[in-house]
């Protein structure tokens, strides 16, 4: 039996990886197409959910740029928390009796500790920004929707994902982007930064939709799920490895502008009980993440 999913946000970074990985390795999985919508536009949600009858929805759409939730946090909120709202009633609505994914942010957590490192699921949430306000809002409604609604409901935390045709509002997107201009002779040897003395923890967007569907498959409703690869890495090295797989020497130019303050100096998490649910590994090294972006935005420019 095929299983019908619906994506929110299909037209986005994740979402395009999402249906590759469908089409590819997903034979028992259908993915329906519907009319364009908008998350607070009740009536478009409803014609969009109406042609598609899903068994599984994956929740993927929303504002995720930090500094645009800064700029405009009623605008983050209502896409991230009422929008969230109004596909759970329009779900309801439609009698909806099979699984959703909703795709939370381990940025929810906020500053954490050395000693809290890596993060797990157990640790209390403090985000300390608008659009991590709305993540973890929109989060513990999904939750109480989990054990009071007429649906299941997975939660995830996704850490740093990469991988080609991201947005360059994000770090190492933008950083890949302007080596490979440097690379093809479009811009000079020089990079302004932020501050790169930092660790994230980076994951293939591959693996994060083989994730997202083994969590679908068997991840247990009302329950959050740490979607990272459990590898710590340093933004420099990030930056130095792109530049050497390009073979360019890069001047590095920090613009205190763009320093952010209360930075999270180091963060790392926890997959052991995505890992204990599911299976699931990271199995991509970020070094090919990092060739596979590169080589992708250099031959755009050829």
């Amino acid at each position: 039996m095929t299983t019908r999913l619906f994506i929110t946000g299909g037209s986005g970074f994740v979402g395009g990886h999402l249906a590759t990985h469908v089409a590819a390795a997903r034979p028992d999985v259908f993915l329906v197409d519907a009319p364009e919508f908008d998350l607070n536009q009740r009536s478009s949600l409803d014609l969009a959910l109406e042609a598609a009858r899903p068994d599984w929805v994956v929740h993927l759409a929303a504002q995720s740029a930090v500094p645009q939730s800064f700029a405009d946090p009623r605008g983050t909120y209502e896409v991230n928390f009422l929008g969230t709202l109004n596909l759970l009633e329009a779900l309801a609505a439609r009698s909806f009796d099979g699984r959703l994914l909703f795709v939370g942010s381990g940025d929810a957590y906020g500053r954490v500790a050395d000693a809290d490192l890596p993060v797990r699921e157990t640790l209390p949430l403090r985000p300390r920004n608008p659009y991590a306000v709305s993540k973890a809002a929109a989060e513990a409604l999904c939750y109480q929707w989990s054990q009071t609604g007429p649906f299941e409901i997975v939660i995830t935390r996704l850490f740093n994902s990469l991988g080609t045709g991201q947005s360059p509002r994000f770090a190492v997107a933008d950083f890949a982007q302007r080596i490979a201009d440097i690379a093809t002779g479009r811009a000079p040897p020089r990079l302004v930064t932020g501050d790169l003395d930092v660790t994230r923890d980076f994951t293939d967007v591959r693996d994060v939709v083989r994730a997202y569907l083994m969590l679908l498959d068997r991840g247990v409703s009302g329950e959050p799920y740490n979607v990272c690869s459990g590898r710590e890495a340093g933004l420099r090295a990030v930056v130095t490895r792109l530049a050497g797989l390009a073979g360019v020497a890069v001047e590095l130019i920090v613009d205190p502008a763009r320093l952010r303050p209360g930075e999270q100096r180091r963060m790392v998490g926890d997959p052991a009980k995505l890992a204990a649910a599911t299976g699931w590994t990271a199995a991509i090294p970020l070094d090919q993440t990092l060739q596979d972006i590169l080589q992708d935005e250099i031959r755009k420019r050829s």
